[in-house]
């Protein structure tokens, strides 16, 4: 295949042979931290090929069973679980990469995570007030904004009123939306395109500027010569059954790994273990595991309606966890409860007087690694080992959103934790969440937030990078994605792996 016209997008039916191209740079994933770096370095008349291993996504194409949905866009089908402990995770494989399927979150963390940062990982200039800048450059391109109370529905304003009500700090989550109507799809899709994802927002505008955008191609190897990093090689693979065929390689001046933190540090690993130095390339995998409370009202919430996650208290981010509101599939959903048969049925007739609340915990204790499997797979071994220290920060997270749950009006909690009554009916019965030890295995948890395995650090032999995403021991190779966290942001990450990558972009324009 010839060199393609500039400004282009490209999906699977449009190969017909082995290609090669060149560009100023290439960039390995379409997500946040990607999309914003394509966008970046194509507005200061970089030539840049953006490369993604998904297919793009109509709103035709959303499908609203959280199953078949997860089984479309996300890897390993979302049924991607680490060892160790087991906590499911899930990536996405698809144009805009995770901003296609989450709720749209954009938190700033505070203060004290940076320092934590830069006393951690011996770096400099990476406060929030350096940040701040390139925050407010996300912020104006995307529009974030705080969830407005019209689409805010019951589930998340009783989360505001119970906190209220026990003065609990509250606020409605800023989001990178316009136009949102509160129909509570962010998970499998947003049908109405309110939510930016990057597919609606970044992508294009770095096409407009002359970006060239590969879908389903799967990058299998960084190219160098020598201590430089010289492009990326790989195959076109069939959306869906990952069926491999044309054979493509993008040379170019620079290469941009956004592939997320567990693919990154695979694609290095396959690559010869490149920009390995400091033997930190898949470890210190860290996760923001969550577990969610659903509580049952005597009235009618009508949880279908209103933000997919539209509330959130930050009062306890020192205490090591935050609190949100959250809404799925109900199929997802009743993975979590309890009971067989008529007592299941039950349940489910619930769900129109119910209201989920999650908290995520900030674990800095609780570990684990990414490395690859034999032979052609890219799909990650992941091992995480929950902290029983962290694993108590938890407990104390269900006790506060029972709290919350019992001063908005709540006549029933479904705490879904091993060892404790599966109904809660008063706070009286939910101290047992606040007094118990629990063990690690005791509760149910998730996490999609996950960093670390590339992380940044001002010592060469204890990291993979420095602030700006340069590898340490690779010129002409910049890492983007969380990987590159020191630690948890302590609140959702894409607002943050966004900053960072829009400085990025900044400090390789002017390289080049």
């Amino acid at each position: 295949m010839s060199r393609g016209v500039e400004g282009e997008v490209r999906v699977f039916a449009e190969y017909e042979r082995d290609f090669t191209e060149e560009a100023d740079v290439v960039v390995v994933g379409s997500g946040p931290c990607g999309a914003v770096v394509a966008h970046e370095l194509t507005a200061k008349g970089k030539r840049v090929v953006l490369l993604e291993e998904g297919p793009p996504f109509t709103p035709q194409e959303f499908e609203l069973d959280g199953a078949l949905s997860m089984s479309r866009t996300m890897r390993e089908a979302g049924l991607r679980t680490t060892r160790g402990t087991i906590i499911p995770t899930m990536q996405a494989i698809a144009l805009g990469g995770g901003s296609l399927v989450n709720s749209a979150i954009c938190v700033r963390p505070p203060d004290f995570v940076f320092e934590g940062w830069e006393e951690h990982c011996e770096i400099e200039g990476t406060r929030r007030s350096d940040l701040d800048p390139h925050f407010d450059a996300v912020e104006a391109f995307l529009g974030i904004a705080p969830t407005p109370d019209d689409v805010q529905g019951q589930r998340n304003l009783l989360f505001r009123d119970g906190c209220n009500a026990l003065g609990i700090e509250s606020e409605p989550i800023a989001r990178n939306v316009r136009g949102c109507r509160g129909s509570g799809e962010c998970f499998t899709g947003c049908r109405a395109r309110a939510k930016q994802s990057m597919d609606i927002s970044y992508v294009p505008a770095a096409i407009k500027a002359g970006a060239r955008v590969l879908t389903s191609v799967q990058v299998q190897e960084v190219l160098t010569d020598g201590r430089r990093a010289t492009g990326v090689r790989g195959q076109v693979v069939e959306p869906f059954s990952g069926r491999r065929s044309h054979r493509f390689r993008i040379d170019a001046k620079a290469v941009v790994l956004a592939a997320g933190c567990m693919a990154t540090p695979i694609l290095l690993q396959k690559s010869g273990n490149l920009a390995n130095g400091s033997g930190q390339v898949g470890r210190n995998l860290q996760f923001h595991p969550g577990l969610a409370v659903l509580g049952v009202f005597p009235d009618e919430v009508d949880p279908g309606f209103g933000a997919t996650q539209g509330y959130q208290s930050l009062a306890f981010l020192r205490e090591g966890y935050k609190l949100e509101t959250l809404w799925a599939p109900a199929g997802i959903l009743a993975v979590r409860f309890p009971g067989f048969g008529h007592d299941l049925k039950k349940r489910f007739a619930e769900v129109p007087y119910a209201a989920n609340w999650d908290a995520i915990a900030t674990c800095h204790r609780s570990l684990g690694t990414v490395r690859p499997r034999r032979g052609a797979s890219l799909d990650p071994i992941l091992t995480w080992h929950f902290d029983a220290e962290d694993a108590q920060v938890l407990g104390g997270a269900l006790y506060q959103i029972a709290r919350i749950f019992f001063a908005a009006g709540a006549t029933t909690i479904l705490p879904g934790v091993h060892g404790v009554a599966d109904e809660m009916r008063s706070l009286e019965e939910a101290d047992v969440l606040r007094t118990r030890r629990f063990a690690p295995s005791d509760f149910v948890t998730a996490s999609n937030h996950a960093f670390c395995t590339t992380r940044m650090h001002g010592d060469p032999a204890k990291g993979v990078v420095d602030p700006l995403g340069r590898a340490h021991d690779m010129d002409g190779l910049f890492l983007v994605d969380t990987g590159i966290f020191p630690r948890c942001t302590s609140v959702n990450p894409m607002f943050t792996g966004m900053a960072l990558a829009h400085r990025s972009a900044e400090a390789l324009a002017d390289q080049l």
